[in-house]
């Protein structure tokens, strides 16, 4: 298991201009100008990023291509508008996920009047091209997983009460992401925006050490 603490996070945006723009952005993987070759990808996961948006604040519409993008709210409310004519109002508990395919524009906003975070993760397609797709799912469970078949990859969403124990999925590759609290995986405490890479998943299992939410990636492969 690779832990890797949000502290080490690499920071996004220009340092020149600070956070002028409202956006605060850091990045768990090699990411821009922060080109790191050893932190390239954990299996088909090229980025974690954590992004804070100022009411107003947002990414004007910019090009994807060949990457399947994953957006987790955490707090505040995202709007995505992309070239294939989605619009939608992201709030937390809801999975958005776009697939780039071929090549397709969108535009992230923070429309509301409150300051917005979410987590977005960017993966790799096992086979590039073809057309650009969009899903929303309001409201996740717990007891449904997202499946992303394109990338070879399940997400799990655990909301964990103090002391509750819930078990990871066996599998060749899991990425953990803590959204809030404090839990405990494999003997290590994981606290806000701590991330864990597993290779050979077996028997574990996730203890909430005060009330927690977790991203667990199930990869099929690393």
């Amino acid at each position: 298991m690779d832990v890797r603490r949000s502290g080490d996070r690499f920071r996004g945006g220009d340092p020149a201009t600070g956070d002028s723009a409202g956006i605060e952005t850091l990045h768990a993987f090699s990411f821009g100008r922060f080109y790191d070759p050893d932190n390239l990808r954990f299996g088909p996961i090229l980025a974690c990023n954590e992004e804070r948006l100022a009411p107003g604040a947002g990414f004007d519409e910019h090009p994807h291509s060949h990457t399947e993008i994953v957006t987790w709210v955490v707090r505040g409310e995202l709007t995505h508008h992309d070239s294939a004519s989605h619009t939608t109002v992201v709030r937390p508990g809801d999975v958005q996920h776009l697939s780039s395919a071929a090549g397709v524009r969108h535009a992230e906003r923070n429309d509301g009047d409150r300051p917005l975070m979410f987590i977005q993760m960017w993966l790799a397609p096992l086979r590039p091209g073809g057309e650009p797709s969009y899903t929303h799912v309001a409201g996740i469970a717990d007891s449904t997983p997202y499946p992303l078949p394109e990338a070879g990859a399940m997400l799990h969403v655990r909301r964990q009460s103090e002391g509750e124990r819930s078990s990871v999925p066996d599998a060749a590759g899991i990425y953990a992401h803590v959204v809030r609290g404090r839990v405990r995986l494999a003997g290590e405490e994981l606290g806000p925006g701590d991330s864990a890479r597993i290779t050979e998943a077996r028997g574990l299992e996730l203890e909430a050490l005060e009330p927690a939410e977790t991203l667990l990636w199930e990869l099929a492969a690393v």
